[in-house]
């Protein structure tokens, strides 16, 4: 590229209008009180086991990506075949098929939203808005068509669409701009060569305590049993990179002190959300005194017992 091209690019480069909202949108702190009062009340309610579940911790990824394929593919089925003469009754089940759908995605979403810094709580409040407009439009197109008001129900549903989109757009920047519900762990295998790495004097890791270390370059949480046992994880949580050699160690496990996530020390292995993947785990060993670490690979863990 010649000098004139790339003053010419370096003049033109940046974020569009639309780009330049959104990330306004993630820095802008008005709405924060109501999302601590959302988040307490969405963290409130007594799901149990479920809540896990609806983190798509058992998938090993978010489940709300999943399930909002349900009511997006049959709103849009639903739009095309309202294109297509005779196809009235089809297009009815299909609005309401996807309106039953629409509710475990919508409570799958609102789950992992609880669990996300300001920055994607931002953005989320107003994707989940956005569908919930989405799914009121629809609503509106289910009961017009069973009162037999076909031109109405087509266009609200149009709406629905359309409104359901733009909700999904920042769906979208949520999950691969600002990484939510991403693993914040997975560089560290690409991260880490293979090998032995010293991470220091024995000495050095107090029993029972989670000590911070360094392994080419990455931070790693070390804890010292009182057996003489050394388990080392990375350091930083899969969910949303909280430190986890600032979190609670008890019973053989760790919990991430910004969202609870909590990882078995031995084998990284994540027994409860809202991290989805398990942690980077390092086989470690004493010689001379001094502890050494090396990265497990997938296929050496042992299977899951909680």
């Amino acid at each position: 590229m010649d000098t004139d091209r790339m003053h010419r690019a370096a003049v033109a480069s940046g974020p569009g209008p639309l780009l330049t909202a959104v990330e306004h949108l993630e820095q802008t702190p008005y709405a924060d009180p109501l999302i601590r009062r959302l988040r307490q009340a969405v963290r409130a309610v007594p799901l149990g086991p479920v809540r896990d579940l609806l983190h798509g911790r058992p998938l090993g990824h978010p489940a709300h990506p999943l399930l909002v394929q349900i009511p997006i593919g049959t709103w849009v089925s639903a739009a095309l075949l309202d294109l297509v003469p005779g196809r009235r009754g089809a297009a009815h089940i299909l609005v309401g098929a996807g309106l039953a759908a629409a509710a475990p995605a919508a409570v799958a979403g609102w789950v992992d939203w609880a669990e996300l810094p300001p920055e994607q709580a931002r953005t989320g409040l107003v994707h989940a808005l956005g569908n919930t407009a989405g799914v009121v439009l629809y609503a509106s197109s289910f009961v017009a068509r069973t009162r037999g008001r076909v031109w109405r129900g087509k266009a609200l549903g149009m709406a629905g669409l359309a409104t359901v989109g733009a909700a999904g757009a920042l769906g979208g920047h949520l999950a691969y701009r600002q990484a939510a519900g991403a693993n914040h762990a997975e560089q560290v295998a690409h991260q880490v060569r293979d090998g032995w790495h010293h991470l220091g004097a024995v000495a050095a890791f107090p029993v029972g305590r989670a000590v911070r270390a360094r392994v080419d370059g990455v931070d790693v949480l070390v804890v010292r049993e009182s057996g003489g046992t050394v388990h080392a994880l990375s350091d930083r949580c899969a969910h949303m990179a909280g430190p986890l050699a600032e979190g609670e160690v008890a019973d053989g496990c760790v919990r991430c002190p910004w969202h609870g996530s909590v990882f078995r020390l031995s084998d990284g292995w994540n027994v409860e959300g809202p991290a989805t993947a398990p942690q980077p785990a390092f086989d470690t060993r004493i010689v001379d005194g001094h502890v050494e670490a090396k990265l497990q690979h997938f296929h050496h863990r042992r299977p899951p017992t909680g």
